[in-house]
């Protein structure tokens, strides 16, 4: 399935090799309407209160909606808002980026340090990595844990003079967030000598008003986001403030543009033909037919070495349910285990179990068919895409008797060692993959990816 996009190049995705008949991919997809999925993909887009048990919609595509179509939750269109919040954000990169926004002593700020956990860290740290040659900005860093010593050893390289704290957490009441961002405030404070300090040096991704004033971030800081904004889908929001400090402005709005060319592909393609659902029904076939339980992402590219912890959340989160919406038990797997490392590390560590163990593991492989660093005339990029199709070829070809045989051969064993070694060679083969091809990571191609 080709899918082009309008400046980046096409988006390939080959699910050719997978267990599955023509026969079987049709009765997939009379499933998919038997469950209304187009109804319950609409109802999402205009608004409605899917998310029943908290009686909120799910609008994180309202948040990368460039058309500026309006989009209603109780009978208010929402766009206004998420507009307003943007050029805030624009606003406030441009101040850090061009180096007018001082710090108390007057200087420029050369860290930002975002403190979150889950949603508020992974997409915003996994987007960054993703697009580390896009970066213009500050140097941008992460922490999350509780463990003290995730703060502690981020802050023995920063200056207290030149660091922003960025402070990620709606209600301002997140127990690891808050832990740390006070760690960090003491930081700062045993340097700076001065409360009044804080309100250069920290700005709140919240909607506590009063906390985030009694915390000493002026006001005028504060970026919003709404209860309609899932984490693991917050990075389109004011939580990828990062984002924007990291790559600038106009490739965050690049990375909403191809999340929302992806949103128009999910919303006007039928479903045969329709990358997303395309996906998901695989995914359904493999971890209740085949009964597999878990799913690899295997990126063949170091920027997405952290692509595989993002989707941990974005799908086990979301999935990882034991009720129907009636409240009842299910009988079925609503969701697999995601995991993986970028290629090729994976191969020197776990791929044997992919092809020879005793468990199916789907896997999708992605990569670019270009770098962004050309090492040794492209030397390195040439055998990481040599090593990407080889791996998804001997998946699915496997290797018979007589192949292992000849290999042993001409290797020069004698008989002995040969039916010694024999079945150790030996690789059924028929492990399902699907592959994504991308001419380049960039920050579109990024977007219309997640």
């Amino acid at each position: 399935l080709e899918i082009p996009t309008p400046e980046d190049g096409p988006i390939l995705l080959d699910y050719s090799k997978n267990r599955l008949t023509e026969e079987a991919l049709q009765l997939l997809l009379e499933l998919a309407r038997a469950r209304e999925i187009e109804a319950a993909r609409d109802a999402m887009f205009n608004g409605k209160k899917i998310n029943f048990t908290e009686n909120r919609a799910v609008l994180h595509i309202a948040l990368r909606n460039r058309l500026n179509k309006p989009i209603l939750v109780d009978n208010k269109d929402v766009m206004p808002e998420v507009n307003a919040v943007l050029n805030h954000m624009k606003q406030f990169t441009n101040e850090i980026l061009s180096k007018q926004w001082k710090g108390f002593t007057g200087k420029p700020i050369e860290d930002v340090v975002n403190i979150g956990i889950g949603g508020s860290d992974l997409g915003p740290l996994m987007v960054t990595e993703a697009l580390k040659a896009f970066h213009v900005g500050p140097r941008v860093h992460f922490v999350s844990n509780i463990d003290g010593t995730h703060i502690a050893e981020t802050l023995k390289k920063l200056n207290p003079e030149t660091t922003l704290f960025i402070i990620a957490s709606k209600t301002f009441t997140t127990q690891e967030t808050i832990t740390n961002a006070t760690s960090a405030k003491i930081w700062l404070l045993d340097a700076l000598k001065d409360p009044a300090a804080v309100a250069r040096h920290f700005v709140a991704l919240s909607t506590n008003n009063q906390k985030v004033k009694e915390f000493g971030i002026d006001e005028k800081n504060m970026f919003g986001f709404w209860d309609w904004v899932g984490g693991r889908y917050s990075l389109w929001s004011a939580i990828g403030l990062s984002i924007c400090l990291s790559i600038g402005f106009e490739n965050f709005e690049k990375l909403l543009s191809g999340a929302y060319f992806m949103d128009q592909h999910f919303c006007s393609a039928p479903l045969e033909k329709n990358a997303p659902v395309i996906l998901a029904l695989l995914g359904v076939w493999y971890h209740n037919f085949y009964k597999a339980e878990t799913h690899a992402l295997l990126p063949y590219d170091q920027y997405l070495h952290r692509f595989a912890a993002y989707f941990q959340q974005g799908d086990m989160e979301s999935n990882g349910k034991y009720v129907t919406r009636a409240g009842k038990i299910v009988n079925y797997s609503t969701g697999p285990i995601v995991w993986g490392e970028p290629g090729t590390n994976g191969q020197h560590a776990f791929y044997q179990l992919l092809h020879q163990g005793t468990r199916l593991v789907p896997a999708d492989f992605l990569i670019p068919i270009q770098s962004h660093n050309k090492v040794q005339g492209n030397l390195h990029h040439k055998i990481l895409l040599a090593n990407c199709f080889a791996q998804t070829e001997a998946l699915m070809k496997g290797k018979n008797e007589n192949e292992a045989r000849t290999e042993l051969q001409k290797a020069g064993m004698n008989l002995e060692q040969i039916n010694l070694l024999l079945p150790h060679k030996m690789f059924e083969g028929n492990r399902p993959t699907n592959t994504i091809l991308l001419k380049k990571i960039t920050p579109f191609i990024l977007g219309a990816l997640i």
